[in-house]
């Protein structure tokens, strides 16, 4: 048996016709930087998720970076923000200066709890960075709510919820500034590494693509310290044609989900919680249980890929522990400790998805 976390090949093979055509237009139009395809993927995103801009950067991790320049996000601030994520999160605080400021999650959700939120604002608060984690928007009602009463930015980390619905709109679409990845197992993937930021404000917008290409508004002319982050004219290419299939893509993922959940209910496992307040679209499906690697194992045994998003909470990593010795968070530390994410893809089988359950209701 061989069942893998993500099929990138199975989508390929879905959309091969295209996406090959799509790659030759590229290669014999010759322009591969900043050039129509990326142009047009930004114009389509916008209206996709409901904003007046979308700016396409070379990776999900410049996103986050990029967004917080724009807001004027720098040292002496602090930024809100989860510590049950992948670490880019929390690197892109600290590439502008700021402090990451770690609240704790709930633990149905795994997103930031709105009450630990509230607790953390002081007088250096700047911004809140929620998280959707695992393609389940945050609730995020109370959190804007708290920003408009301490006029705080909001910047949306995105990189696992394109598609994902709060308060009838789209994720990214609920803050100043949404940030998308388009890593290759992301819902929405590339065949490489790439990027998004939206928002509705004209000068951040602008801020966005002067930063993105070396601090320039005009060619060689350069007013500020910028960066090279532009997404490849290819991948925006294989992107357009993948974006016309997203809600297909995500609603497959979410029957997939609730295949899952309907077999190992009775099991013993926690199962992922749809709490009402968004549109669930399964970047992973991730249970919880006590006996956590035993299931692990037995699915590494059985030739069935699964991983622990994520084992080290970002409050406790070596290259933040240091500065975080006396912080606590207990639920994080609890859920990092039981959690276990299983196959998740829009091509998954319904066989695969009971050989699974097959697995884990054996080894417990």
């Amino acid at each position: 048996m061989n069942i893998p976390m993500v099929d990138v090949n199975a989508q390929y093979r879905d959309l091969k016709q295209e996406i090959d055509s799509a790659i030759a237009g590229v290669l014999e139009d010759g322009r591969f930087i900043l050039g129509p395809n990326v142009n047009a993927f930004e114009k389509e995103v916008a209206h996709y998720c409901g904003t007046r801009h979308a700016v396409a950067v070379a990776s999900g991790t410049d996103a986050l970076h990029l967004a917080l320049r724009a807001a004027g996000v720098g040292e002496g601030d602090e930024v809100i923000t989860s510590p049950f994520t992948f670490i880019a999160t929390a690197e892109a605080i600290s590439y502008v200066g700021a402090t990451p400021v770690f609240v704790d999650i709930d633990p149905r959700t795994f997103n930031m709890d709105p009450d630990a939120v509230a607790a953390a604002i002081t007088d250096k608060t700047c911004a809140v960075m929620p998280v959707h984690l695992f393609g389940q928007p945050v609730d995020m009602a109370p959190i804007v709510a708290l920003c408009e009463q301490h006029n705080l930015k909001i910047v949306e980390d995105c990189a696992q919820s394109f598609g994902a619905q709060c308060l009838g709109k789209k994720s990214g679409a609920l803050g100043d500034l949404g940030c998308f990845s388009f890593f290759p197992s992301k819902n929405l993937g590339a065949f490489g590494d790439g990027g998004m930021v939206i928002c509705d404000d004209d000068t951040l917008a602008e801020s966005l693509r002067v930063y993105r290409n070396h601090g320039s508004y005009e060619r060689y002319h350069h007013s500020l310290i910028g960066y090279n982050s532009r997404l490849d004219e290819m991948q925006a290419a294989i992107l357009r044609v993948k974006l016309k299939q997203i809600d297909r893509f995500n609603e497959l993922r979410r029957r997939n989900a609730h295949i899952y959940s309907e077999t190992l209910a009775g099991s013993g496992v926690t199962t992922p919680l749809e709490d009402g307040k968004g549109l669930h679209v399964y970047h992973q499906y991730t249970i919880m249980h006590e006996r956590r690697d035993a299931i692990h194992q037995a699915l590494t045994d059985a030739g069935i890929a699964s991983a622990v998003y994520y084992p080290i909470p970002l409050h406790q990593q070596a290259v933040y522990k240091a500065h975080y010795r006396d912080v606590s968070l207990p639920v994080t530390e609890s859920v990092v400790t039981q959690v276990l994410s299983l196959p998740i893809y829009p091509e998954l089988s319904q066989s695969s998805i009971d050989a699974v359950c097959d697995v884990i209701q054996n080894a417990l």
